[in-house]
């Protein structure tokens, strides 16, 4: 498979772990746009990047770039996704993808329309432990999905002013942390949820600090989802089967599965490669796309964004860009 050469927008932490992923690799992005030049100049001198642009329309311009990795907050992705796309430049994009289904949609179609393929960097859909847990699923070993239990909460500081809270940067449990919940019960669900009763805890700039949801789909599978940017919560996943469950740690990356068998069967325990860089495989992944082996899963990122759109507008969590274009 050709070896295709990277350009990054932005240089915060998970765009640090993507250069030490390439790293690990033996690669490297070709370049590093970022609003703050000497940010970015100090990116590239650490992980030996070969061009520093001076605006991102020099990034979309450079010809020999093939993928555009987007690491910046969740409100300015889809104006870059739509400058990659009239450059027929290919994009992961970190998550949340988009703000709304309404800019998904509009990056979907662009990217269509230009040939090129349109991807969010969710390691859920990606490591290994989950594709050897589909195994089990696919042979009916474990009969059908009845309910899903997953959490994820982290200890903020309370300060309106950070990312987290600041409505300006899209701030909010859902899609800051939420996105890696519902993706979890995505992967597994048989279908989009069909009903969604939540309730939610607003921060005082407005967004959302707390929140549970409950999701029902015509399957009559199930799942419950509890978020939180103020308590700590361990990030364990169960999922249940008619015939046994299945334990997640870390599910967001996860390197362990364990499933119980409710016949008596010894527990089977499912592992990966320790000393792998989770986001090796989100790499390997849109190569492959890009190649033509399309598995990057877009048809779970719009559902995904549906559940978290729908969800958001019954809580009244808007963004100023939303405001300003209407939504």
């Amino acid at each position: 498979m050709k070896e295709y050469k990277w350009g990054i927008i932005g240089c915060g932490h998970i765009a640090h772990e993507m250069a030490e992923a390439f790293a690990q690799k033996g690669r490297s992005f070709s370049g590093i746009y970022s609003r703050t030049r000497e940010r970015a100049e100090a990116f590239a001198e650490q992980y030996g990047i070969e061009k520093v642009y001076s605006s991102a329309d020099e990034l979309f311009s450079d010809n020999d770039i093939d993928i555009v990795y987007i690491a910046v907050p969740h409100n300015r992705h889809i104006e870059y996704i739509l400058e990659a796309a009239k450059h027929k430049k290919h994009v992961l994009c970190e998550k949340a993808v988009t703000l709304n289904s309404d800019e998904l949609e509009a990056g979907i179609a662009a990217c269509m329309e230009n040939g090129v393929i349109l991807a969010e960097a969710m390691t859920v859909y990606h490591m290994p432990v989950y594709a050897e847990v589909s195994g089990y699923i696919k042979r009916g070993e474990l009969g059908r999905l009845k309910m899903i239990e997953v959490n994820l909460g982290s200890s903020k500081d309370y300060d309106m002013t950070n990312r987290f809270f600041n409505p300006e940067l899209a701030g909010g449990a859902m899609l800051d942390i939420g996105v890696y919940a519902l993706s979890f019960a995505r992967y597994f669900l048989s279908e989009n949820a069909t009903e969604i009763k939540s309730t939610v805890k607003l921060a005082p700039t407005g967004v959302d600090e707390q929140a549970l949801m409950l999701l029902n789909n015509s399957y009559g599978e199930m799942a419950s989802v509890t978020l939180s940017l103020t308590a700590k919560l361990p990030r364990t996943a169960t999922v249940s089967f008619e015939k046994g469950y299945v334990e997640f740690d870390n599910y967001n990356r996860s390197r362990k599965a364990v499933i119980t068998f409710l016949d008596g069967r010894e527990p089977v325990t499912l592992t990966s490669n320790p000393d792998v860089s989770v986001l090796t495989y989100e790499i390997d992944d849109m190569e492959k796309s890009v190649s033509g082996e399309n598995v990057m899963r877009l048809d779970l990122t719009k559902d995904v964004m549906d559940m978290m759109t729908r969800t958001r507008k019954e809580w009244g969590v808007i963004y100023p860009e939303e405001r300003s274009r209407k939504w």
